[in-house]
């Protein structure tokens, strides 16, 4: 199985941009209904040989469980298929002072994807059972919070298939189309509503320390990359913030981090050359993914878009 280090210049290479967005053959981050996609992971498979996308990486948070059946659904037809988990992870004091030092009693966390991982190794998998019993506690706090701002929601308004055991927010999104709260998922986002309403977000849940996931993608075999690092919770863009995410990369690289998602589906032209420097200064992997979840979350994204055309 190929590196991180290995496929960097195959993304390079692959990536193509037509008048809207920039397309790529190769895509690490990718969700299925194993954590909070619509799509089993052998429909994305199936979707990803569709379009031509010829390696991709299975990455639900906090999980493995879709890994073995993209696997072997991607020998089937052709697609390499690479072990990955999306870890959402806490920054300590001392990062998010190296970052930005007015972050203080935010909730700020950024996101770790591992790659290349042993499925079966024991210690991570220990970390996942332990972070879905913490999930489980932070839904049912959401729940409660959302009852009291007027949307009423079951729990069993938030299962829809048959031996689910994940929730994420996205999930709370649907159910609130279901009930007919919003008319579009992206609306349970909209800024002051629904999930970014205050009441709401004052919900946090335990998260593994950035430190600790990378360890664990370590300790399992894998590669550990920074996820789109312009979404960094709890902070915003504006001057500077390169300059601060170097400051972040530093430190998160001697903890183990080998790469950073330079081309990712939101991000401008500008941008994701502005990353790719960075990321060859410091000698880390560039990677590509779309973060794509399903068709109905945005009609304009699909597997294998990794960027737009705009410079701005």
């Amino acid at each position: 199985m190929k590196r991180i280090q290995e496929l960097s210049p195959l993304i390079e290479q692959s990536a193509k941009t037509d008048n809207i967005q920039e397309m790529s053959l190769i895509d690490l981050h990718l969700h299925t209904f194993y954590s909070d996609g619509t799509l089993s992971p052998a429909e994305v498979v199936k979707r990803a040989a569709e379009r031509g996308v010829k390696t991709i990486a299975v990455t639900d948070h906090d999980g493995l469980f879709g890994v073995a059946e993209a696997m072997k659904a991607g020998e089937k037809v052709g697609v390499t298929v690479l072990p990955g988990i999306e870890f959402s992870a806490g920054l300590s004091t001392i990062e998010i002072e190296l970052f930005e030092s007015q972050a203080a009693g935010k909730d700020v966390f950024a996101h770790i994807l591992g790659y290349g991982i042993d499925i079966g190794e024991n210690k991570i998998n220990a970390e996942i059972m332990r972070i879905r019993e913490m999930r489980e506690i932070r839904n049912a706090a959401l729940l409660n919070a959302l009852n009291s701002i007027g949307c009423e929601l079951l729990p069993q308004d938030l299962l829809f298939r048959e031996g689910q055991d994940y929730v994420g927010k996205p999930n709370f999104a649907v159910a609130l189309k279901k009930r007919g709260y919003i008319s579009e998922l992206k609306d349970a986002f909209a800024e002051g509503m629904f999930l970014r309403h205050p009441e709401v977000r004052k919900v946090h849940r335990e998260k593994v320390e950035a430190k600790d996931a990378i360890e664990l993608i370590l300790g399992a075999g894998g590669d550990a990359v920074l996820a789109h690092p312009l979404k960094i919770g709890g902070f915003k863009g504006g001057p500077g913030y390169f300059d601060r995410l170097e400051a972040l990369l530093e430190k998160l690289q001697e903890y183990g981090l080998s790469g950073m998602e330079c081309r990712y589906s939101s991000h401008t032209a500008a941008q994701t050359e502005r990353l790719i420097s960075i990321a060859k200064k410091r000698g880390l992997a560039i990677t590509a993914g779309s973060d794509f979840h399903g068709p109905e979350f945005d009609k304009s994204l699909d597997i294998g878009i990794v960027g737009c055309r705009s410079k701005e």
